[in-house]
C-alpha cells in the first residue's frame, strides 16, 4: 500500500485592523508576512514538493499559500482557490481531500481554524488544542486513494509552528 501525505496549514497571522470590508479579504499582517516565507522554507528543507497547494479563498489564506508556494519552489499559478475551504468545517474539509486525485502523492492545504486544527485532530487522533497562525500538521495516510480514508487513519509526522522555533 502506497501513502499519502497531507499538509494541513492554518493561515499566517492577519490584520485586524485593515480597512477591508469583510472577513474574507483581510490581509497579512507584518508578522504573517514575516512567518509564511520562514514556515516555507522550514518546509523546503524538510523535503516537502507538493503535487498540489490548495488555498482558501480568503485572502489571508491565498497569500499565505503564495509566500509558502514561492518558498518551496511550486508555480503560484497552480495554486488551487476553493471558495469552500472558507468557513468550512470537517465535513467540509474531509469532502475536500476525499475528492483529490488518487495520483497525488502529496498535497497542501491552506485554510482557517477551528477547522485544520479539528481535522489534523480527528484525522491523527491527536490532541491539539490550537494550531497557532501559520502552524503546519503534517499527516501520513497509509492509502492508495484521498477517498477511502476514516478517522485516525493517519499519523502525524510533524507539527511545526513558527514560535516553536
Amino acid at each position: 500500500m502506497s501513502h499519502k501525505t497531507l499538509i494541513l496549514v492554518r493561515h499566517a497571522k492577519s490584520d485586524w485592523d485593515s480597512a477591508v470590508a469583510t472577513d474574507h479579504e483581510r490581509t497579512l499582517n507584518k508578522r504573517g508576512l514575516h512567518d509564511a516565507p520562514m514556515m516555507g522554507k522550514r518546509l523546503t528543507d524538510a523535503g516537502v514538493r507538493p503535487d498540489l497547494i490548495i488555498s482558501s479563498s480568503a485572502t489571508r489564506a491565498r497569500t499565505t499559500a503564495q509566500l509558502i508556494a514561492t518558498e518551496i519552489g511550486y508555480n503560484r499559478d497552480n495554486i488551487n482557490i476553493s471558495s469552500k475551504i472558507y468557513d468550512a468545517g470537517l465535513h467540509d474539509l474531509t469532502t475536500i481531500v476525499h475528492g483529490l486525485d488518487s495520483s497525488l502523492k502529496q498535497v497542501i492545504l491552506v485554510g482557517h481554524n477551528p477547522a485544520i486544527t479539528t481535522l489534523v485532530n480527528w484525522l491523527s487522533d491527536s490532541s491539539i488544542t490550537n494550531i497557532p497562525t501559520c502552524g503546519i500538521a503534517t499527516l501520513q495516510i497509509a492509502s492508495n486513494s484521498w477517498g477511502d480514508f476514516t478517522q485516525t487513519a493517519a499519523e502525524l509526522l510533524q507539527y511545526d509552528y513558527p514560535k516553536r522555533g
